[in-house]
C-alpha cells in the first residue's frame, strides 16, 4: 500500500514539468480518475509557483457518454479545478457509438476533442496523465497484437497528437511515475478521485492485461521491467530511423515528388538489412500509394516475396504498383483501374 512517503513532492513535480514554463499555456485531460486528477492537482500547483512566467492550464472533461455517472464526475473534475484556480469545461462526445472496437474508437474521438479545445484556446499541447504502469500495459497490449519495433518501443514522453493532421503536441510527463504513487499523492493532499470501472471490466483487452500484471511481477515481469524494454526498443528504433533516412539518401535522393514513382537500384535495395529494406519499401509504398498507412504483415509478405523473386515481380499494395523488372524496383500510384484489385488486396488476398 502506498504511504504518505510515497507521494510527489513539489521539487519532482518540478522536475517533471521542466521547460514547460515558457509555454503560453496547454490542455489537461482530467477523467476524474487517480492519474489525471493527480495531474490536474501537481501541474496547477507547479504553475503557482512560476514567478516569471506562468503558462495558462485549461482542464477539460470528455464525456463518452456511455456510463451514468460521468456527468457527475464531470462535475467533482470542476469543483476541484475551480478549487485549484483552473478553468475547466466538459466536452461531450456526440458521435454514433460503435458495437465493436468501442474504447479504441473512443480513444481516437477524446484525443480528436482534446486537439480541438487546444486550438481554441490558443494552445499547441496536450497534456495527459500515462503513468510506467500504462507504459508497460501498452507494451503487452502491442506484444499480443504481434507489433514490430515501433510498437514496442511503447509511448513518448512527447509526440505529436495522433489526429488527422494536428499539429498538437500531447505530453505525458506521469509516464515514469508509478500509479500508486499518484494515488498517495492525493491521500497525502485530502482529495477524493472516481474509479472507472470499465478499467476492470474483462470485456476489454486492457483490463484483462492489468489482471495479468501481478502473476507478470511474481514472475519478474513487473511495469518497471516493461518500460525499460519499451525504452530499450525506443533505442533501438531511433538507430533504425537513422539507417533508413541513410539508405533512402543513398537509393532515391532528393525529395521524393508527389505523384512521381521511386525507383530503386534492385542490388543496391537488396543488400539493405531486412529492416531497413522493409521501412523503405513502406515509405515508398505510403508515398505512392493512395489508401494510407501500409499493415505491417502484409507489407511484410511483399517484403518476402521480392527477397524470393527470381528477377520479375509485379504486385499490388494499399494503392501503389511495386514492379521489379531487371535492376531497378519501382513503386508507383495503382492507375484507376486497379480499384477493383485494390479492394481484394485490403480483404487479404495479393495478386501478381
Amino acid at each position: 500500500m502506498p504511504t504518505a512517503e510515497d507521494a510527489v513532492r513539489d521539487e519532482e513535480a518540478s522536475a517533471l514539468l521542466r521547460g514547460l514554463e515558457g509555454l503560453p499555456g496547454f490542455v489537461i485531460a482530467v477523467s476524474g480518475g487517480p492519474d489525471s486528477t493527480a495531474l490536474l492537482l501537481l501541474a496547477a500547483q507547479w504553475a503557482k509557483r512560476q514567478k516569471k512566467r506562468r503558462p495558462k492550464l485549461l482542464a477539460i472533461t470528455i464525456d463518452h457518454g456511455l456510463r451514468p455517472q460521468a456527468a457527475a464526475e464531470a462535475a467533482a473534475v470542476k469543483r476541484l479545478a475551480r478549487r485549484l484556480g483552473v478553468p475547466h469545461q466538459t466536452l461531450r462526445w456526440r458521435d454514433k457509438k460503435p458495437k465493436t472496437g468501442l474504447q479504441e474508437v473512443a480513444r481516437v474521438a477524446r484525443y480528436r476533442l482534446l486537439a480541438q479545445a487546444a486550438a481554441r484556446a490558443g494552445y499547441g499541447h496536450v497534456m495527459t496523465a500515462h503513468t510506467l504502469d500504462d507504459q508497460a500495459e501498452t507494451v503487452l497490449f502491442r506484444l499480443a497484437r504481434g507489433s514490430g519495433l515501433t510498437g514496442l518501443a511503447g509511448m513518448a514522453t512527447a509526440s505529436l497528437l495522433p489526429v488527422g493532421d494536428s499539429e498538437i503536441f500531447l505530453l505525458r510527463p506521469l509516464l515514469h511515475v508509478p500509479k500508486p504513487r499518484l494515488v498517495a499523492t492525493l491521500a497525502a493532499a485530502g482529495i477524493s478521485y472516481a474509479e472507472d470501472p470499465s478499467n476492470s471490466d474483462p470485456r476489454f483487452t486492457r483490463a484483462r492485461l492489468r489482471m495479468l500484471m501481478p502473476a507478470l511481477a511474481r514472475e519478474g515481469l513487473d511495469a518497471r521491467g516493461l518500460a525499460r524494454l519499451a525504452a530499450r526498443m525506443r533505442r533501438a528504433e531511433a538507430t533504425v530511423e537513422f539507417a533508413v533516412h541513410a539508405a533512402r539518401r543513398a537509393l532515391a535522393p532528393g525529395a521524393w515528388r508527389a505523384h512521381a514513382p521511386v525507383v530503386f537500384r534492385s542490388a543496391r535495395f537488396a543488400q539493405l538489412p531486412a529492416e531497413v529494406g522493409l521501412r523503405l519499401l513502406g515509405r515508398a509504398i505510403a508515398h505512392a500509394g493512395d489508401e494510407g498507412p501500409v499493415e505491417l504483415g502484409k507489407l511484410e509478405v511483399l517484403y518476402a516475396a521480392l527477397r524470393d523473386a527470381p528477377g520479375r515481380l509485379r504486385r499490388t499494395l494499399a494503392g501503389a504498383v511495386v514492379t521489379l523488372a531487371g535492376n531497378l524496383l519501382r513503386i508507383e500510384c495503382a492507375p484507376a483501374r486497379r480499384n477493383a484489385a485494390m479492394r481484394r488486396i485490403s480483404k487479404g488476398r495479393f495478386t501478381k
